[in-house]
C-alpha cells in the first residue's frame, strides 16, 4: 500500500539530513521532490501545489528541537499535513432511520456488490446491526446472483425482484420488507456503468430522490488514480453524496485518489477495503494512514484486528491449558486460523513500524499456513490431543496423508513444541518478573 510514495517521500527527507537547520534553500528543495513524488504518485496538480506550500509556510524559521534533527521536523509537519489533507479524523455512519438506509453508488466494476456485503457483516458483527441486502441492479443478472451468494456466506438475507426492471419500486419494496421483517438496515447495491453517463445519473438520482437514504456512499477503485477523483466529482454534483469508500487499496495504488479526493469533493472518505476476504474492510482513518505513507506502521490498526478476534472465553481456557502443559495441535491449529481471519500476512507485518519497510521486495504467501494445517489435519484426535505420541511411523504416516515430507512434520512438531514451552514461561511466570507489575492498581 503506497510503497513507491512512501520510498519517494523518504528519499525527500534525506536532503535535509545533516542539516543544522531549517532554512529556505533546503526546505524548497525538499519539497519541489515531495511535489514530485505526489504528481507521481497520481495527486491533483492543486492538491499537490497547495500541500507543498502549506508545508513549507509551516516548516520556515522552525528551529531544531532538542534531540531532533531537520528532517525529523519535516516528517513531523508532513506527517500532521497529510492527515489533514485526507480529512484529519474518521467520519462514522449516521444511521437515524427506521430502518436505516445507505445507498451505494459508483462506475461498474468499482467493488459496490462485494463491499455492499462486506459493510453488512461488518455492522452487524461490530454495531449489532440487521442488515438487509437489496439487489437494485436490473442490467446486470450476474450482480444479483453475486449479492446472493455473498448474504448467504454471511448470513445475511437479500432482496431481489428478478422479473421487475425498475430498480426505484425495487429499492422501496425492499425498505418495505425490512420493516416487515424487522430489520433496522437496508444496503442499496444499484447499478453500475463502464463510463458516467446521462441515464446512468438520472437513475441513481431517482432512487436517492424516492428513499431518502441516510447515507449515500460513492464506491471507486483507488487503482484508477486521477480519474477516481474526477469521476467522484462527477457523482457528486448530480448525488451530493455523504461519503467515500475506496476499494482494492492493497493493489498496485499509487495513492492519487486518497490524497486527492478528500479536497476535491470536500466529502470524507469512510472506509478502506483491504483485500477480497468479506473481513478486508476498514474504517478509513487519515492519521493511521499518514503513518503508514511515512513508514511508521499503524499499530493501532492491528491492535484493533487483533481484538475483533480475540475471544476472552477462549484466552481463558489456553490460559489455563498453557499452566498444566496440555496445550495442543487443536489449539495451536485454532491460533492459526484466528491470524488467518486478521488479513492479509503482509499487510498485517506492515502494520509494525519498520517491518513493511524490509518486507517491500519479500513476497508473503498467503498459503503460508497452508502446509502446517494440511499435517495437522491429517493426525488422528488422539495424536491432536495428546503430541508425544507421534513416534516414527505416526509421522511417516503424517507426511504421506499432507503430502509433505518428514521432515516438514518433524520440523512442525519441534516448533510447536517450543512454542508451547515459550508460551507456558510467559503464563507461569510471577507477577513479579512481568513488564505490566509496575502498573497494578495499588
Amino acid at each position: 500500500m503506497f510503497e513507491n510514495l512512501s520510498d519517494r517521500l523518504e528519499r525527500s527527507f534525506k536532503l535535509l539530513k545533516g542539516e543544522g537547520k531549517i532554512t529556505e534553500l533546503n526546505v524548497a528543495e525538499t519539497l519541489k521532490d515531495v511535489r514530485r513524488a505526489l504528481l507521481d504518485a497520481d495527486v491533483n496538480y492543486k492538491v499537490a501545489k497547495q500541500f507543498t506550500d502549506t508545508v513549507k509556510t509551516k516548516a520556515m524559521g522552525q528551529n531544531v528541537l532538542t534531540a531532533l534533527k531537520p528532517n525529523q521536523v519535516m516528517v513531523k509537519i508532513v506527517h500532521d499535513e497529510l492527515a489533514t489533507l485526507m480529512g484529519a479524523s474518521a467520519s462514522e455512519l449516521e444511521l437515524k432511520g427506521q430502518p436505516a438506509v445507505i445507498l451505494m453508488a459508483g462506475l461498474q466494476g468499482s467493488g459496490k456488490t462485494t463491499f455492499s456485503g462486506k459493510l453488512a457483516g461488518m455492522l452487524r458483527s461490530k454495531k449489532g446491526k440487521k442488515p438487509l441486502l437489496a439487489a437494485c441492479d436490473v442490467y446486470r443478472p450476474a450482480a444479483i446472483d453475486q449479492l446472493h451468494v455473498l448474504g448467504e456466506q454471511l448470513g445475511v438475507p437479500v432482496y431481489s425482484e428478478r422479473e421487475n426492471k425498475n430498480p426505484v419500486e425495487i429499492a422501496e419494496h425492499a425498505i418495505a420488507e425490512a420493516r416487515r421483517t424487522g430489520r433496522d438496515l437496508v444496503i442499496i447495491d444499484t447499478a453500475g456503468r463502464l463510463a458516467v453517463d446521462e441515464q446512468m445519473m438520472q437513475e441513481i438520482a431517482a432512487i436517492k430522490q424516492a428513499i431518502n437514504p441516510d447515507e449515500t456512499l460513492f464506491v471507486v477503485d483507488s487503482m484508477t488514480g486521477q480519474d477516481a477523483v474526477n469521476t467522484a466529482k462527477e457523482f457528486n454534483d448530480r448525488l451530493d453524496f455523504s461519503g467515500v469508500v475506496l476499494t482494492k487499496l492493497d493493489g498496485d495504488t499509487r495513492g492519487g485518489a486518497a490524497l486527492s479526493i478528500r479536497t476535491v469533493v470536500d466529502k470524507p472518505i469512510k472506509f478502506i477495503g483491504t483485500g477480497e476476504k468479506m473481513e478486508a474492510l476498514d474504517v478509513f482513518h487519515p492519521e493511521r494512514m499518514a503513518d503508514r505513507i511515512l513508514g511508521m506502521g499503524d499499530v493501532v490498526s492491528l491492535v484493533e484486528r487483533a481484538q475483533e478476534q480475540y475471544d476472552e472465553a477462549e484466552a481463558r481456557r489456553l490460559q489455563k491449558k498453557l499452566a498444566k502443559n496440555q496445550f495442543d495441535f487443536n489449539d495451536f491449529l485454532g491460533q492459526i486460523q484466528q491470524i488467518k481471519r486478521m488479513g492479509n500476512l503482509k499487510d498485517l507485518a506492515a502494520m509494525i513500524p519498520g517491518v513493511g519497510k524490509a518486507l517491500k521486495n519479500i513476497d508473503i504467501d498467503e498459503n503460508a499456513f497452508k502446509g502446517i494445517e494440511a499435517i495437522i489435519y491429517s493426525m488422528t484426535p488422539e495424536e491432536r490431543t495428546n503430541p508425544s505420541i507421534l513416534n516414527g511411523s505416526r509421522r511417516q504416516r503424517i507426511a504421506s496423508g499432507s503430502g509433505t515430507s518428514v521432515q516438514d512434520v518433524n520440523k512442525l512438531i519441534k516448533q510447536f513444541d517450543e512454542t508451547r514451552k515459550m508460551m507456558r514461561m510467559i503464563t507461569t511466570a510471577k507477577p513479579s518478573s512481568r513488564m505490566a507489575a509496575p502498573f497494578r492498581r495499588k
